[in-house]
């Protein structure tokens, strides 16, 4: 094919992939879309993956092995724990740039949830997220941002249904922006066990965390990832 690029690696793949399903439901999307963006022909992508749901299977298992990379990134990037755990709540929000957006991305993950092959790559990368959450939860704690009774697996998992929750009720309400809705709910289960000396309690931390550069730089890390644009 003529001015396009003869050899793709499979991030290259991934990575259009991604990009014409923020485009397309799961009904809409073709291998014709996916191969259009990645600048190679329908035949190639077969040849490589062998169909459409085969190139899906193998992105959704790119996809349960990408937490531990993110996380670490954003370790990287915050020097606080709980600024790590804001800036993870961000990168949820970015499923919901716009409500079209996370309704696609519901749709996708219903239908990771009704295949049993996508369904277990989700569960190891939910798994991996949540233990990550309780591991920044723990070392706040040693920071002395929480309060040294927090039980990290317990406030871990409220974390994580916190988030999706929150993410759903943004999606019925529809008021601002899902970032700073969902840094509010986050905010909200921390205040309790938050310490009086805690770094940033002076004035609104989950503001300054979804409107600072810190998000989006958090964004940057889960794209460089390879983590998909769908629910989790």
């Amino acid at each position: 094919m003529p001015g396009r690029p003869q050899k793709v690696s499979d991030d290259d793949v991934f990575a259009a992939v991604q990009r014409a399903m923020s485009r397309r439901g799961p009904h809409e999307l073709t291998l014709a879309d996916i191969a259009s963006e990645a600048g190679v022909t329908p035949g190639r992508l077969v040849q490589r993956f062998g169909s459409k749901r085969a190139l899906m299977v193998a992105m959704s298992g790119r996809f349960a092995a990408s937490a531990g990379p993110v996380f670490a990134g954003l370790r990287a990037v915050h020097r606080n724990p709980l600024a790590a755990v804001r800036a993870y709540a961000a990168c949820i929000a970015d499923l919901a740039p716009t409500p079209d957006a996370l309704l696609r991305n519901l749709a996708y993950l219903q239908g990771d949830l009704a295949d049993d092959v996508l369904r277990r790559h989700l569960i190891e990368n939910a798994r991996t997220a949540r233990r990550e959450i309780e591991a920044l939860l723990a070392a706040a704690v040693a920071a002395g941002e929480l309060r040294a009774d927090v039980d990290a697996r317990v406030l871990g998992r409220t974390i994580e249904t916190v988030l999706n929750g929150s993410l759903m009720s943004w999606a019925t309400y529809r008021e601002g922006k899902a970032a700073n809705w969902i840094a509010r709910d986050l905010e909200a289960v921390l205040a309790p066990w938050r310490t009086r000396t805690a770094p940033g309690t002076s004035a609104s931390p989950a503001r300054r965390q979804v409107k600072g550069s810190s998000a989006g730089r958090a964004r940057k890390v889960r794209r460089r990832n390879h983590a998909p644009a769908r629910a989790r």
